[in-house]
């Protein structure tokens, strides 16, 4: 059954552990919005993580679960199902698996090691709030196909829902594209998680350090062991609200998309959250080169793949792109 049918004139219970405004909720909540017939939302605003989690807790301990025909759990259902679901037996549970605990924990930020018993415990999480769920959201295909094979899920429970740019916020915009006319601007933004491989940017910035035509923006908090080139080349930015990231990519040239890790396996399996923004933008973009972004888009002059993990390949691809974008111009 289609996420659309299965919320269609319903009333839905939609639960979530993170802020409200966060780029996926707010997709759920537009698409609940737009087939149920009402929904209530529980979650909390712009507090920290156990604040929150308890505010969603003490709102979750008055719901009537009976008054709702399904329970759309968003961000995090392993917080939740597994020590509700008795409170939600009589109710569709339909759960965005957008993040699985032990593939972050284990295999991505590597912080737990993986045959440690805290690894078991973050995996059993996993697969315990799988199988109590009745239907289960995937971002990408090769996401569901790791969940079925991993932990054993009815493959028939999985669907993919696509992450989709807040169009209210990145839309297409006219905009002098350079900031100086004689140089291309190369912009990166994200927040500097592993399987992200922002080093292999910086490395490629540095690469680029003698050419004169090209620029790079990086938009980012600066993290522990992730080390940055200082260049005439390249400009950091820590922190910019979405209204002014959304003028930075218009300004730019060339969108960095990756994921560009080619050691963490969840690199290969997810899309970007920024290539859904520059692709809302109409933006020039590099993606890597794996399955889960041949998901949805092709390659084009449009779209641009590199093999991860290969800062010299992204470094001539930025100046084969700029090459051809000056060629377009004569």
């Amino acid at each position: 059954m289609s996420v659309q049918l299965l919320l269609k004139n319903k009333k839905v219970l939609f639960i979530t552990t993170k802020n409200v405004d966060y780029i996926r909720n707010v997709q759920e909540i537009r698409l609940i919005e737009k087939y149920a017939a009402n929904v209530r939302i529980v979650g909390a605003g712009d507090l920290g993580y156990i604040k929150r989690l308890i505010r969603v807790f003490c709102q979750l301990l008055s719901v009537k679960a009976k008054k709702y025909d399904v329970v759309f759990i968003g961000f995090a259902p392993q917080l939740v199902l597994p020590f509700l679901h008795r409170k939600f037996r009589k109710n569709q549970v339909l759960i965005d698996f957008f993040i699985s605990m032990y593939d972050t924990f284990v295999c991505d930020r590597q912080s737990v090691k993986r045959n440690s018993l805290t690894a078991r415990l973050l995996h059993w999480i996993d697969s315990r709030t799988l199988h109590l769920a009745d239907y289960i959201i995937a971002d990408t295909k090769a996401h569901k196909d790791f969940f079925v094979s991993e932990f054993g899920v009815d493959s028939d429970k999985l669907q993919v829902l696509y992450l989709e740019a807040d169009q209210d916020i990145y839309y297409p915009r006219f905009s002098k594209s350079r900031r100086n006319s004689d140089k291309y601007t190369v912009l990166y933004f994200g927040s500097v998680l592993p399987l992200q491989g922002v080093e292999i940017v910086i490395k490629a910035v540095e690469l680029l350090k003698d050419n004169n035509k090209i620029q790079f923006i990086i938009i980012g908090p600066e993290k522990k062991g992730v080390a940055r080139y200082i260049g005439e080349n390249i400009k950091y930015i820590e922190w910019l609200s979405q209204q002014e990231l959304a003028d930075e990519i218009a300004r730019a040239d060339i969108c960095l998309a990756g994921h560009f890790n080619a050691q963490i396996s969840k690199a290969r399996r997810t899309i970007p959250g920024k290539a859904f923004i520059y692709e809302a933008m109409g933006k020039r973009m590099i993606l890597g080169d794996n399955n889960a972004n041949h998901e949805i888009f092709s390659a084009d002059d449009m779209h641009y793949y590199v093999e991860m993990g290969d800062a010299a390949k992204l470094a001539k691809l930025i100046v084969d792109i700029v090459e051809d974008m000056e060629s377009r111009k004569d």
